[in-house]
């Protein structure tokens, strides 16, 4: 059976209900653990494809996963759909305006990303039936994956642990079969509580929250130089404590997020900033509490299963924009600061990437983080990248939004389902390549096990109050 057909007719046939599906996760634009619409959605359509549904998934709410088939080897398709706070957009514009101002939008198109996985999870079960090849696919419904640590927790609560390989896809400008790694990042919200007092009148009875986090921040500031030049340290204050300055604030918040190549590495930040934290504490009189608002683990890209996923998708082809669809990418790219349009010309003057990028053998390096990275320490997992924005538009921008219910999004978003079922079943008819695959994975790790983050104490949370 010519499986590239099959899987291809199964996902154009289900492409008004995929399509349906992404389009109403970003009207619902759902942000970290809020995401119940969203998940019911992709559940929904599991349930009437034949899967068993398992909803709150590891005691988490909008988590979930999805099961079809009996036995090994167990294909795990990763699917998000999440959204940004602040990214609302009108989409189908070329031109910056909020649907709601300071409402969520879709900045990272979770939305193509959840609809495209559910495409090639339903692709591969209608394929398992038919050609009564052994082996289970699931689809795991992962929240919370823009600084939540969605998978991060699934992981801790044991779903992957006897998941064979798993493959995950992400939009993008242009179609690539990844192979970088990523960064491990941890989220850790610190709050100073002081006392508040006339700013004026008795000054000398107050300790400023406020001020502590200003040191906290003066002393990250410093901290930065002695950092590796690959780490990341990045701060948003939360909560200044009030709107009145002539009161001393009682409490501030601040939220950092910390970055570097390893866990080990990320784990010795997080000592050092929260002794910075402590001696602004100090130096104020305050107190100071912290708790980790979310982690990820760096990702550990796979070769073996990077070359399927490059060679299926060079049998499958880049998908074909049409005149129109060029038109708005290119009224897309109008709007992109003087540095962005340096990145299209640089680039080659491309609107919409049609073409497959070289496959490359070394190793890169992407500055940005994801909880995929949880799974890669646990899972033999590959991944593509997937046209379905204008070339050169930077991921968490308006833009971005703008574009995320467009043809040529969806087009790329039911490309990148095809790309994954394709995938999904060379490894099931190739075990030897899922061995490959672990062994592979085992030589990267070199003996470490992976350990999250987040403390044990730790639950998954939309928002924190501390």
């Amino acid at each position: 059976m010519d499986y590239y057909q099959f899987i291809s007719d199964i996902i154009d046939q289900k492409q008004g209900k995929l399509t349906e599906a992404s389009d109403q996760i970003w009207d619902f634009c759902e942000t970290r653990y809020q995401e119940h619409r969203s998940a019911e959605v992709l559940c929904k359509v599991l349930e009437e494809e034949g899967f068993s549904v398992q909803r709150s998934a590891g005691e988490i709410e909008t988590a979930f996963v999805g099961t079809y088939g009996k036995g090994a080897p167990i294909i795990a398709i990763l699917g998000e759909f999440d959204a940004l706070s602040g990214m609302s957009q009108v989409a189908g514009v070329t031109f910056k305006e909020p649907l709601q101002e300071g409402a969520n939008g879709h900045g990272c198109g979770h939305n193509l990303l959840g609809a495209g996985s559910l495409g090639a999870a339903v692709a591969v079960r209608h394929y398992l039936e038919r050609s009564g090849l052994p082996g289970t696919i699931r689809y795991y419904g992962c929240p919370a994956e823009e600084g939540g640590g969605g998978k991060a927790y699934m992981a801790r609560a044991g779903l992957f642990k006897d998941v064979d390989a798993a493959f995950t896809w992400h939009p993008w400008d242009e179609n690539l079969a990844y192979n970088s790694r990523m960064l491990a990042t941890c989220q850790i919200q610190f709050t100073f509580r002081g006392n508040s007092s006339h700013a004026s009148a008795s000054p000398h009875l107050g300790r400023s929250a406020l001020d502590a986090v200003g040191l906290m921040n003066a002393g990250a500031n410093y901290l930065r130089e002695h950092l590796i030049s690959e780490a990341r340290l990045h701060y948003a204050i939360t909560d200044a404590g009030g709107h009145s300055p002539n009161v001393v604030q009682a409490k501030a918040s601040v939220l950092y997020k910390l970055r570097a190549p390893r866990m080990s590495q990320v784990k010795e930040m997080i000592q050092r900033v929260c002794d910075i934290a402590s001696g602004a504490a100090m130096m104020t009189g305050t107190r100071v509490e912290h708790q980790v608002d979310g982690a990820s683990a760096d990702l550990i890209p796979n070769f073996t299963l990077s070359r399927v996923m490059h060679q299926c998708f060079t049998e499958l082809g880049g998908a074909a924009f049409t005149e129109d669809e060029q038109r708005f990418a290119r009224g897309i790219q109008d709007s992109f600061s003087a540095e962005e349009k340096r990145i299209v010309r640089n680039g080659g003057g491309r609107i919409l990437s049609e073409q497959l990028q070289p496959y490359s053998e070394e190793q890169g390096y992407v500055y940005a983080s994801t909880d995929v990275g949880d799974v890669s320490w646990i899972v033999p997992t590959g991944q593509v990248y997937v046209t379905t924005c204008a070339y050169g538009t930077q991921p968490h921008s308006w833009q971005l939004v703008a574009q995320g219910k467009s043809s040529a999004a969806h087009k790329g978003m039911l490309l990148a389902g095809k790309v994954l079922a394709a995938s999904a079943i060379h490894v099931l008819q190739h075990p030897a390549v899922i061995a490959a695959a672990k062994s592979e994975l085992k030589e990267q790790l070199d003996g470490e096990v992976y350990q999250s983050l987040i403390p044990p104490e730790v639950q998954p949370a939309a928002s924190r109050a501390v």
